[in-house]
């Protein structure tokens, strides 16, 4: 289980302004700490693959605040996949609900540092509310786990710090977070679903 976290942290003005001014912020996310930063600006997304070390090869889960959100990546949805949608995203029970990310094909060159030549792109819309009104505020945020590549996820902010040090712009404290992954899943056009990751 995890701590509470503060709905408050998601309103911070100064989080708000850094995100906004194409920094990089170590925060809680709807799962667990993440590394983020603007999705639509490639300098942002290029700075944390280099912060966290990962594999160019491998993409990154993108938060978005509404469906709608997804047409700034070129993504049109088929009627079966609306459908599908509502059921991961729109009418998830409060009871255990879990966070869920969804592959999407994405084709499109002009987002090629986003999907590093895989032509799909992950999305997740976060269930909390208040982390969707930060990127009603921000934009579609990247979000990858808060640790260089084959290290633990950050379970709170020290452990963060150790890792990245100076080289991100602002800490977000959400107190220890022991939360796993979301479920990973790819939808394809026909509405039909892979499970990637439970």
């Amino acid at each position: 289980m995890k701590k509470n976290i503060s709905k408050n942290i998601f309103s911070d003005k100064n989080l708000v302004k850094v995100l906004k001014e194409n920094g990089v912020v170590v925060m809680p996310t709807d799962t667990i700490y993440g590394l983020v930063g603007k999705a639509l600006e490639k300098n942002v997304v290029e700075r944390i693959y280099k912060i966290k070390k990962r594999n160019p090869k491998k993409p990154c889960i993108i938060l978005i605040s509404d469906i709608k959100d997804l047409e700034k990546f070129s993504i049109t949805l088929s009627e079966e996949q609306k459908k599908e949608l509502e059921k991961c995203w729109l009418v998830p029970s409060k009871e255990g609900a879990r966070a869920t990310s969804i592959i999407f094909d994405c084709p499109d060159d002009k987002f090629k540092y986003l999907h590093r030549g895989t032509n799909t792109l992950s999305f997740r819309l976060p269930l909390s509310n208040s982390l969707q009104n930060l990127l009603v505020k921000t934009g579609p945020l990247i979000a990858p786990s808060a640790n260089p590549e084959a290290s633990p996820p950050a379970k709170n902010i020290e452990e963060a710090k150790e890792y990245f040090g100076n080289s991100v712009d602002l800490y977000i404290d959400g107190g220890t977070i022991l939360n796993k992954h979301s479920k990973l899943i790819k939808l394809n056009n026909d509405g039909s679903v892979i499970v990637l990751r439970e």
